[in-house]
């Protein structure tokens, strides 16, 4: 890539910027890919680009961020290198009240590339994390600049134990049995093919149906017992009992009550048994 600073990790390669231009932009909608060395948030930069007037189909990937974002203010951390750190541009054509669903397609999508491609069993919690064996390997965030939807994904491929928050994070590395599936360059690739098709179905009419129900399918949270931080200190708990049509969470109470979460409601949702 050009304008690659020299590194001395062996064993974590800069992503090769032209050549995943030659594969990524053979698959629509994708149009554009950048490799930067180092941003604050490829999100940020993805939603100025918007904001901007910048037709669908831009992927951004990053080496390195310095102010990645998680769900709900938090912040995302991983070593130059160690992980896949990207946020697309889309600008979907179904109603407003749908978009909410997208985050979920990403989440759905970008778990199918990583069963495929590491043979881990990588599902969802509830909105968009993905886990494997519990363990938080990455997550989805979506936002909504200007007309656009900006989807940022990242993913610990080779990030260390040690490198990570806790005990309750892992990598690709960490989980995979030696046999290259760490490699960065593929797992972009296949998320990438993944989710271009899935948007494409999800935008024709059914599409968002179909994507609710394959969600639901992939979703480890749906039959679990939750505990939802509510703004303000409340909280919810019960048994999580579904996805509803616009993709909230739905949990039913101990008095047989149901009610709907939205993601912008919730501060986290865990099993019972990890509280």
């Amino acid at each position: 890539m050009s304008g690659q600073p020299s590194y001395a990790d062996l064993g974590r390669p800069p992503l090769p910027a032209r050549r995943l231009r030659g594969a990524v932009l053979r698959t629509p909608p994708w149009r554009e890919l950048h490799v930067l060395n180092e941003v604050t948030s490829t999100s940020d930069v993805v939603a100025a680009a918007a904001r901007a007037g910048e037709p669908e189909g831009l992927v951004v990937v990053a080496e390195a961020q310095s102010g990645g974002r998680g769900r709900l203010g938090r912040h995302w951390v991983s070593p130059p290198r160690a992980g896949l750190t990207l946020s697309v541009l889309l600008r979907p054509t179904v109603p407003a009240d749908q978009w909410p669903t997208l985050p979920l397609l990403a989440g759905l999508a970008t778990s199918t590339a990583l069963r495929e491609r590491t043979g881990l069993d990588v599902v969802l919690k509830w909105p968009n994390d993905l886990l494997v064996e519990g363990r938080k390997l990455g997550g989805i965030l979506a936002e909504a600049p200007g007309g656009a939807v900006v989807v940022g994904i990242g993913v610990n491929v080779t990030t260390s134990a040690a490198e990570l928050p806790g005990p309750e994070a892992t990598s690709v590395a960490l989980e995979d049995a030696g046999d290259g599936s760490a490699d960065r360059v593929p797992l972009l690739l296949a998320i990438l093919r993944e989710l271009g098709p899935r948007y494409l179905d999800w935008s024709a009419d059914g599409g968002v149906a179909a994507t609710l129900a394959a969600y639901r399918e992939r979703c480890d949270t749906v039959g679990r017992e939750v505990r939802v931080s509510l703004p303000g200190g409340a909280y919810l708990r019960g048994v999580a009992t579904g996805v509803d049509e616009v993709g909230r969470l739905v949990v039913c109470r101990d008095d047989g009550s149901e009610i709907s979460v939205s993601a912008g409601d919730v501060v986290h949702v865990r099993p019972a048994a990890s509280d």
